[in-house]
C-alpha cells in the first residue's frame, strides 16, 4: 500500500483548541480534569465528542458498555475499518490529556481528510472506550475488556463504586447504555496515541514513542499477621511486630525488582496497617505488591521469590503470612506490521522516535487480543501523569497525532 506524502499533517491548532474545550468539562481543583466515569461530567464529555464527530460526517455506534464508535465511510463497503481512539474518562484527580489526546487525535485525523477531500478504501472509526481508568468502577480497561472477552458483561454491570451504585446503572442513568454487541465488531486494525506517562521520552528528547510492548502485570496482597501490644512496655525481643515484618518484605520487593533491571519495576502502593495507633505495635499489615515486566517469565520469577523470601524473612521473626494473586495480565506485543506503519510514519515526517514499553495498562493492550494494534506515543512533562499538573506540549500533541494519522491512513489506503 502506498505511503501518505509527507506534507500531509493535522491541525495541531485546532487539536489543541478541542483538547481545552474537552478540558473545561469536569474541572479538577488544581487545573486538570475530574471526570471520572459514568459521572454526569463524563456524560457532558459524550455529548460534546458526539457533536464534534456529527458535524465531521461520521455515524455514531454506541454498544452496551457505552463505548462510542464514530465512523467515518470507506470507499470499499465490504472492507474492516481501521480503529484508532482511547478514552476520555479521567482519574479523580486527572490531567487533561491522559486518554483524551488518543480520541481527540482521532477525531482530528477525520477532520484533516476531511479537510483535505482525501479518502481511504476502509473506514476509520474513531473509539471513546468507557471506563479505561477504573478509579471508580476497578478494573482498569473494563469496557475493552468485555470486548475482548476478558470480562462478562454480567459480571461488569454489577460492579459497585465506594457509595454502592452498579456500573450498569450509573451507565443507564446518565444515558449512555447502548444496544449492540459488545464485542461483535471486526476490526482490521487498531492504533492508540498517548501520553508516555513515564520520563523517558522527555529525558532523551524524543518527539515519539514507538510502542513495541505492554508490560505484563501481577498484583499479590500480602497479610502479615503479628500481635498487638504496647510499644512502650513490650520488650523488643518479645515483639512480633508486623509492621516491621511488612518492611522488610517491601525491601525484599525492591530487590528482586532491581536483580531485573531495567525493564522490571516492583513496588507496594497499598498498605493498610492494623490497628493503626500510634502507642501499638501492629498486629497485622494488608499490602499489595505491584510487579510488572514485558516479559511472563521475569514476572513468574518475582512471584516465586516473593512468596519464598516473605515466607523466610516472616518464619525467621515468628509471624504469620497469606499470599494471594489478586489481580494481572499478561505482558503484550503489539502486531509487528502496525508497528512497523508507526515506525516509519515516525520516519517519513522527520520526527525523532525510540522503540518503548508501555509501563501503563491501556485499551489497546486487550484490543491487542481482537485485532492488530499498536500505540505511538509522545512525551509529557516530568512523566507526571494521574496528576492534575499532568502537562505536554502543543508541539508534542501535534507529532504524536502526525505519526498517528499517518500509522492510520497507510493501513486504511488512501484512495486516488
Amino acid at each position: 500500500m502506498a505511503a501518505p506524502g509527507e506534507n500531509l499533517k493535522i491541525n495541531g491548532e485546532r487539536l489543541w483548541d478541542s483538547l481545552m474545550e474537552m478540558a473545561k468539562i469536569g474541572p479538577g481543583i488544581a487545573g486538570g480534569n475530574n471526570r471520572q466515569t459514568v459521572t454526569d461530567e463524563d456524560g457532558e464529555g459524550r455529548a460534546l465528542f458526539q457533536k464534534w464527530c456529527e458535524a465531521a460526517g461520521m455515524t455514531m455506534g454506541l454498544d452496551q458498555m457505552g463505548t462510542m464508535f464514530a465512523r467515518r465511510e470507506g470507499t470499499d463497503p465490504d472492507a474492516l475499518p481501521v480503529y484508532v481512539g482511547s478514552h476520555l474518562d479521567t482519574q479523580p484527580t486527572g490531567g487533561k490529556y491522559d486518554g483524551v489526546l488518543g480520541v481527540l487525535g482521532g477525531l482530528e485525523i477525520i477532520r484533516t481528510l476531511n479537510d483535505l477531500d482525501i479518502k481511504t478504501k476502509h473506514p476509520i472509526v474513531v473509539t471513546n472506550w468507557t471506563n479505561e481508568e477504573g478509579t471508580r468502577f476497578a478494573p482498569a480497561m473494563l469496557a475493552s475488556g468485555v470486548f475482548a472477552g476478558m470480562h462478562t458483561q454480567d459480571w461488569a454491570y454489577n460492579i459497585e463504586d465506594a457509595g454502592g451504585k452498579k456500573f450498569g446503572d450509573e451507565l443507564a442513568r446518565i444515558g449512555w447504555r447502548g444496544d449492540e454487541e459488545v464485542g461483535a465488531r471486526k476490526m482490521h486494525a487498531f492504533f492508540e496515541l498517548h501520553i508516555e506517562q513515564g520520563p523517558i521520552l522527555e529525558a532523551e528528547g524524543k518527539d515519539i514513542g514507538v510502542v513495541t510492548h505492554g508490560q505484563g502485570l501481577s498484583w499479590t496482597q500480602v497479610t502479615v499477621t503479628g500481635k498487638e501490644s504496647h510499644t512502650g512496655s513490650t520488650p523488643m525481643p518479645m515483639r512480633k511486630n508486623a509492621g516491621l515484618g511488612a518492611a522488610k518484605i517491601l525491601q525484599l520487593v525492591d530487590d528482586i525488582a532491581w536483580s531485573h533491571a531495567p525493564d522490571a519495576v516492583g513496588a507496594a502502593g497499598h498498605m493498610d496497617v492494623f490497628p493503626n495507633s500510634r502507642n501499638v505495635i501492629p498486629g497485622r499489615v494488608v499490602f499489595t505488591v505491584d510487579f510488572r515486566s514485558p516479559t511472563l517469565a521475569t514476572i513468574e520469577d518475582m512471584e516465586a521469590r516473593l512468596a519464598v523470601g516473605a515466607k523466610e524473612i516472616c518464619d525467621e521473626m515468628g509471624l504469620g503470612i497469606e499470599i494471594e494473586k489478586v489481580g494481572g495480565f499478561d505482558p503484550v506485543e503489539f502486531d509487528e506490521g502496525c508497528v512497523t506503519a508507526v515506525r516509519n510514519a515516525a520516519e517519513r515526517l522527520g520526527y525523532s522516535h525510540r522503540d518503548l514499553i508501555s509501563g501503563a495498562g491501556h485499551d489497546a493492550c486487550w484490543i491487542n487480543r481482537k485485532a492488530p494494534t499498536a500505540m505511538v506515543m509522545c512525551p509529557c512533562v516530568d512523566g507526571l501523569s494521574h496528576n492534575e499538573a499532568e502537562e505536554i506540549s502543543r508541539e508534542w500533541a501535534t507529532a504524536g497525532a502526525d505519526v498517528l494519522m499517518h500509522a492510520v491512513v497507510e493501513t486504511a489506503e488512501i484512495v486516488k
